[in-house]
């Protein structure tokens, strides 16, 4: 094991970096489960599900919640905290758990740096590299939008105001990445696959959710964003993100749950 990842799952944000892990041969470790249950569950290097004496043994590590885990308790060790000062997952861990890596986009560098002897999913030279470092500052910037809007309509809370935050954001990201693609480029950055493709593709997987809440939407007379406008407004950034879900690579963590969706 290289990389441990803690986070709760299902969480498109990890695929990041376990499909760069397997564009590289980096043996990457996932633990977690699913957000509903990570408040019984002891964060630590060693993440497990704790019984109920542990419970009661690790009380002094109770922390309140904040945004997704509905105020829960949640038992988060100090050095947890060493390793992730922000206290968030997904959080990743070197092999014997010394030093902690927090941030999707940080973890999947993580796993491209450690393979570049084996694939170089990270650019060519420093310009290529700042390159990708553009799209994945672009992700983060969409990213912010789309994670209040979903936590929005899990919590029953959506308003109009972050549906329109949203879909303005969502439109700004596509507009952007068709227009990377044209008129025939194969992928974001250079004549290979990048981290670029990989964070795009985990991002927009990530927003189709949106269509599990499509009753909370219409309770507040709100329309779904994500439709078949997009395809046609967008062809190359669809193309591409379908033709990646169906890349060996991607398709173990994407293909049945994109299917769901789209």
């Amino acid at each position: 094991m290289e990389l441990r990842i803690f986070s709760y799952l299902p969480n498109p944000r990890i695929w990041k970096a376990t499909i760069a892990a397997r564009l590289c041969g980096i043996n990457v470790e996932v633990v977690g489960a699913p957000h509903t249950e990570l408040s019984q569950w002891l964060w630590d290097f060693e993440a497990h599900l704790m019984t109920e004496k542990e419970r009661v043994d690790h009380r002094s590590f109770g922390r309140q919640s904040r945004l997704g885990f509905g105020g829960d308790l949640l038992y988060k060790t100090d050095s947890f905290l060493n390793a992730n000062p922000f206290g968030t997952v997904p959080t990743a861990f070197n092999p014997d758990g010394s030093v902690g890596i927090f941030e999707s986009n940080s973890i999947m560098r993580t796993v491209a740096r450690l393979g570049t002897g084996a694939c170089s999913l990270y650019g060519d030279d420093a310009y290529s590299a700042s390159r990708i470092d553009g799209f994945l500052d672009a992700s983060l910037v969409f990213a912010r939008d789309s994670q209040l809007y979903l936590l929005s309509l899990l919590s029953g809370n959506v308003t109009s105001n972050l549906h329109g935050a949203a879909y303005q954001a969502l439109h700004t990201y596509l507009d952007g990445l068709n227009r990377a693609l044209s008129p025939d480029r194969t992928y974001l950055v250079g004549d290979t696959l990048s981290i670029a493709d990989i964070c795009v593709v985990a991002e927009l997987a990530l927003f189709l959710r949106e269509r599990d809440y499509e009753k909370v939407l219409s309770e507040a007379d709100l329309e779904r964003i994500t439709g078949p406008v997009l395809y046609e407004s967008y062809p190359l950034i669809t193309d591409h993100f379908r033709k990646l879900c169906e890349h060996e690579a991607f398709a173990p963590d994407v293909n049945s749950y994109v299917k769901k969706y789209w």
